[in-house]
């Protein structure tokens, strides 16, 4: 069911049964998948590519174009997996012409007023906690939690199953399976039985 008060561009394509509550605009070129929730005054701008059954939460934006000064206009993405839960007035960038576009994966919780740069790519099942900022170019792994109010450097890589405490600012590249405070200058192994040193070793080459 789409709301009457929705406003959805002629050549926006959504799935059949995607429902849409008031007051939510939908502008050109954007894609949405089957059986996907918007909330109210939700706003997705052009270059989205939204899977199946994801959530989208009132206040969000998601694909305005990315705060780079070198953007230009260029036709760039943003593109969320399946079963995604977008929490309210987050905010998702659209890429640049480094990546052309911005991933977010499938099954993550990206919670309320969270901010993903340009250019980021977050894998499969990540959480990104309450007030998350990650600045452009970051790469997160499968399965990484960020705890509440992290704010990620630009171009940092967080490997897969790593988690950052609330509150952490990370300027550095952390490990897979790794647990990290703030500021983050030290590691402790979160899973030294799963986490073999080759796994590590192979994560630095």
């Amino acid at each position: 069911m789409i709301h009457p008060h929705t406003y959805i561009h002629p050549n926006a394509k959504l799935a059949t049964n995607v429902k849409i509550d008031p007051f939510t605009v939908i502008h050109q070129n954007v894609e949405i998948g089957e059986g996907t929730w918007i909330g109210s005054n939700v706003t997705i701008m052009e270059g989205a590519r939204i899977g199946n059954n994801c959530r989208i939460f009132p206040g969000a934006v998601i694909a305005a174009i990315p705060q780079d000064r070198k953007f230009s206009g260029e036709d760039t993405l943003v593109e969320i997996g399946d079963n995604t839960t977008i929490r309210e007035f987050v905010t998702i960038h659209r890429g640049t012409s480094d990546r052309w576009k911005t991933v977010v994966g499938n099954n993550c919780w990206i919670l309320a007023y969270s901010h993903i740069g340009h250019d980021c790519h977050i894998g499969d099942n990540c959480t990104l906690s309450n007030n998350t900022q990650l600045a452009g170019h970051v790469q997160l792994g499968d399965w990484v939690g960020l705890g509440g109010v992290c704010a990620v450097h630009q171009f940092v890589k967080i490997g897969s199953h790593a988690f950052i405490s609330g509150g952490s600012l990370v300027g550095k590249d952390v490990p897979p399976y790794i647990k990290a405070g703030r500021s983050v200058f030290h590691f402790s192994s979160g899973r030294a039985d799963q986490c073999p040193g080759a796994f590590l070793c192979e994560y630095f080459d």
